[in-house]
């Protein structure tokens, strides 16, 4: 492993991690993970050694001109960066990085080494996977815990899923079993429209950190972004009869939004959170 300058010391700190390839479905998962970079402003802080992990025939270094002259060589790995959400009371760690072609237990104990010395809090796992979901309704975004506490805690169901799996599962396994807590978050992208990017899915991912990290999580241009993409299906679907007719009937089984019915207190409760996420107070009403 590479460090940079050491591992800081951080506080309450909580890792959100995800991986190009089998788990990121229109590249979603990794470009919510590149998103919070740029808006939280993070710093570099370790990387893992691509030759434990990567098959460069499979995933190929690339080369670049850093000063117009000098080529450089990009190696394909996992790399973790640290930064400071505005008037958080905890940092956040990210990894981004590619699902290792081998020795995915190795890899997984390296990642838990670093969040051990880290003192991680929390690890948040995200990944995107092809569903039959319409483009035109709102994303669903699953989510999974191992420990009873965090499923009532984050509002999860336990998984029942039985199959193949990708590193974001592994690595959750190894989570657990090293007494680290760990939820995984999983936005479903239209399997007909998959081609990254899928601004609508990493939205989607956006806003359930946000709700589960209770951070207030910078949105940019997203929002913009998102409904360009699902007007440029619209029209795509407009010129062709069968695919029109196809997100009709995932229309027609999706059915209407059911909508939970929620107290008082439950209502009260969401507002304080979205107030405190925003740097106002949950105890005065509007001016």
């Amino acid at each position: 492993m590479s460090e940079f300058d050491g591992l800081p010391s951080l506080r309450n700190p909580v890792v959100v991690a995800a991986f190009e390839g089998w788990n990121d479905a229109g590249d979603a998962a990794t470009a919510t993970v590149e998103h919070l970079e740029l808006e939280w402003s993070a710093e570099p802080m370790a990387m893992l050694d691509p030759d434990d992990y990567y098959d460069f025939q499979v995933n190929r270094p690339t080369v670049s001109l850093s000063d117009g002259i000098t080529r450089r060589i990009d190696w394909p790995t996992t790399r973790l960066s640290v930064c400071s959400p505005p008037n958080a009371e905890r940092d956040v760690v990210l990894v981004r990085g590619l699902e290792p072609n081998m020795r995915w237990r190795g890899f997984c104990d390296e990642l838990l080494d670093l969040f051990h010395a880290l003192e991680v809090e929390l690890v948040v796992l995200i990944g995107a996977l092809l569903a039959d979901t319409p483009h035109t309704r709102p994303f669903p975004v699953t989510g999974s815990a191992s420990d009873p506490a965090l499923v009532e805690q984050y509002d999860l169901t336990q998984s029942k899923y039985e199959g193949p799996t990708g590193i974001v599962g592994v690595l959750h396994d190894a989570c657990v079993r090293a007494e680290i807590p760990a939820v995984s978050f999983w936005a479903q992208v239209p399997h007909y429209v998959s081609q990254p990017p899928c601004p609508k899915a990493t939205l989607a991912l956006l806003h359930r950190l946000e709700d589960a990290l209770d951070l207030r999580v910078p949105m940019g241009e997203l929002a913009e972004q998102a409904a360009a993409w699902e007007s440029t299906v619209d029209e795509l679907a407009s010129q062709d009869a069968e695919m029109a007719e196809y997100v009709r009937q995932l229309e027609q089984r999706d059915g209407e939004p059911q909508l939970k019915q929620a107290s008082g207190e439950d209502l009260a409760r969401e507002f304080e959170k979205f107030l405190r996420r925003r740097g106002g107070s949950g105890t005065q009403g509007p001016a």
